[in-house]
């Protein structure tokens, strides 16, 4: 079953990335004129013969099977996806980690390894460190804007070098050209986790980046109700040079199909739908990509809103006696606010910072492991009221969490150091509240954190 869009419901590429976002992959449904994206809430599609359905089987003939593998609505959220981020073609998984764990299953095989800047989510670095290595999968972690590491990392043997677009939660951005050049000149393919920038701000693909991945339960829904993911495929990358078995060449699931040969447009995409959906279950539910389809239509209204408060949040943070330090990619202080400016249309709506802690903590010290400043973050979520303090970004609302005792906590102080992660970093996702309630409720967290150490 292809998933070129072929049915007339692709549109003009001429279209702005707004009108896009309300009307790519669908049209009006012939049969009723709804406008609105039916539900196919189905498991399974009846079969016009018994020789229709083997060439399903086969990958011969178009049309659905089995919802594991693709269902209509689901569809209409790969095609409004890949049209965004300029992708050739697109699958929804379950979740952005169901979409890595699909990616690897296509990309890396026993002993290969992977190439993984160290300013990643923990969730990543917790699979690649922990789970990817059960299955003999190596990964290397360089640190993220030390090019030459990238290229000393990489051997025969490398099945994909992995980035972020806005590291979580260190909030760097990589040079993405540099690091495409260093990957392809060593023939393997550049994969992004583009969650915290959506293609509101960034389009990898346009940089280099041959997949790109994201959790849409972030941005790209926005309400906190919805989990999914989806992975892009570039439909550049030349697989068949390369030695990737599973996308050019006889697959040795399906007799007779070369994916690079039966699907040129996006191979990686179909090899993924047909391969990990088919075996791992990955898939996203037609209801869960019925709502974020929803979610999708005020995409760049609320990213904008969420850049223009978290600029507000960002300067007020920087200008505060008792916090340490702050970081946003759009003050200039940020070490790779010049990355962010070239490859991001604004900031996004992420900020991390560090409190004073009870010792009155030099802020200089950001590096150290003080007690203090721990005490004082994890204080600091428990005060909040506006904000919520919860394992999410990319809400409505405004969220906030301690990252050294929740999504890093299981990582050693070396692993969180690398990462980005020091004892008293609070992650904070920038909601679309009013502004000023949105500072209220800080000056009263921040208050609470950190009145032992001024006598309060």
């Amino acid at each position: 079953m292809s998933n070129d869009a072929s049915d007339g419901r692709d549109e003009p590429s001429d279209r702005r990335f707004g009108t896009r976002s309300v009307h790519a992959g669908q049209s009006p449904d012939p049969e009723t004129g709804a406008m609105a994206p039916p539900l196919y809430q189905t498991t399974s599609y009846v079969f016009e013969d018994a020789d229709t359905a083997a060439e399903l089987y086969a990958l011969e003939g178009e049309g659905y099977i089995y919802s594991r593998i693709s269902n209509p609505t689901v569809e209409t959220l790969e095609d409004r996806l890949a049209s965004l981020e300029g992708g050739a073609g697109a699958v929804a998984t379950a979740s952005g980690m169901a979409a890595l764990d699909s990616a690897v299953l296509v990309l890396a095989e026993a002993g290969d390894n992977v190439v993984c800047s160290t300013d990643t989510y923990g969730g990543t670095t917790a699979y690649f460190a922990k789970t990817a290595s059960r299955r003999d999968i190596e990964t290397r972690f360089v640190p993220t804007l030390e090019y030459e590491e990238y290229e000393r990392a990489i051997d025969e043997d490398t099945a994909f070098v992995h980035v972020e677009t806005v590291g979580n939660p260190s909030l760097v951005t990589p040079d993405f050209e540099r690091v495409a050049e260093i990957a392809h000149e060593n023939g393997v393919p550049l994969v992004v986790d583009n969650t915290f920038a959506t293609p509101a701000l960034c389009r990898p693909l346009e940089h280099g980046a041959d997949v790109v991945w994201e959790s849409t339960t972030k941005w790209l829904h926005g309400s906190g109700t919805t989990v999914g993911g989806v992975l892009v495929d570039g439909g550049s990358f030349p697989w068949g040079e390369h030695g990737y078995e599973e996308i050019a060449g006889q697959n040795p699931a399906y007799h007779d199909v070369d994916f690079s040969r039966d699907f040129p447009e996006a191979p990686f995409a179909e090899a993924v739908r047909f391969r990990s959906l088919r075996s791992l279950g990955n898939q996203q539910s037609p209801f869960d990509a019925w709502q974020t389809l929803q979610g999708l239509e005020s995409l760049p209204l609320r990213v904008e809103k969420h850049c223009e408060n978290a600029a507000i949040v960002a300067e007020y943070l920087d200008e505060h006696e008792d916090v340490a330090w702050v970081t946003h990619p759009g003050l200039e202080s940020h070490p790779t606010h010049d990355n962010a400016s070239r490859y991001l249309s604004d900031y996004g709506g992420m900020i991390a910072f560090g409190l004073e802690g009870a010792d009155g903590s030099d802020p200089s010290a950001r590096g150290t492991t003080s007690r203090a400043g721990y005490e004082a973050g994890k204080r600091f979520c428990e005060s909040v009221e506006v904000a919520q303090f919860l394992a999410n970004i990319g809400d409505a609302k405004t969220l906030v969490i301690h990252p050294a005792s929740t999504t890093h906590g299981q990582l050693t102080p070396e692993e969180q150091e690398e990462a980005g992660v020091t004892p008293d970093l609070v992650r904070m996702s920038v909601g679309i509240e009013d502004p000023e309630d949105i500072l209220a409720d800080l000056e009263h967290a921040i208050d609470a954190a950190t009145r032992v150490r001024r006598g309060g």
